[in-house]
């Protein structure tokens, strides 16, 4: 699992919108706790520490897909470190309909209009889908990265 780099300068993802009757914005900090107890259930107590700390940054660094006032997907940023994209994550029944792309682009367009010249995606498997969605490209030497030092989860 490596690190992949975008240039943000440059993003010209391909413009797609979400599904019809989805939403992509930025959450409230009112849906704090419930995007990031979504994220907890879905995708364990690590990404909602991250999604959390999206929250504290101002503007909110995180995006949420919705329909019918229910969510379907997030993504943070900022949240591993600064200029980190991610994590991020869409609901299994909601997988392979545009969702995740629909919140890469809003994340990463968010980071370029805040200044980044470049973006970083941590920890990923998923390098054909960012190499195709945005051009990223492996950085070398990048496994285990940011990551070495993470805690080891307490097994009860």
């Amino acid at each position: 699992m490596a690190d992949l780099l975008v240039k943000l300068y440059d993003l010209k993802p391909p413009k797609r919108p979400p599904p019809a009757g989805v939403t992509v914005r930025r959450a409230f900090a009112a849906e704090k706790r419930l995007i990031a107890d979504w994220v907890a259930k879905r995708f364990g107590e690590r990404w909602a520490s991250e999604c959390e700390i999206s929250f504290a940054r101002q503007p909110i660094a995180c995006f949420v897909a919705a329909s019918d006032f229910e969510v379907l997907g997030f993504a943070a940023y900022d949240a591993t470190a600064r200029g980190f994209f991610g994590p991020t994550g869409v609901a299994e029944e909601a997988r392979h309909k545009g969702i995740g792309r629909a919140l890469l682009v809003a994340g990463l367009e968010d980071m370029a209009r805040h200044g980044y010249a470049y973006g970083i995606i941590g920890s990923t498997t998923s390098f054909e889908f960012y190499r195709n969605e945005v051009g990223a490209i492996e950085i070398p030497d990048s496994t285990p990265g940011f990551y070495q030092e993470m805690l080891k989860p307490i097994r009860p």
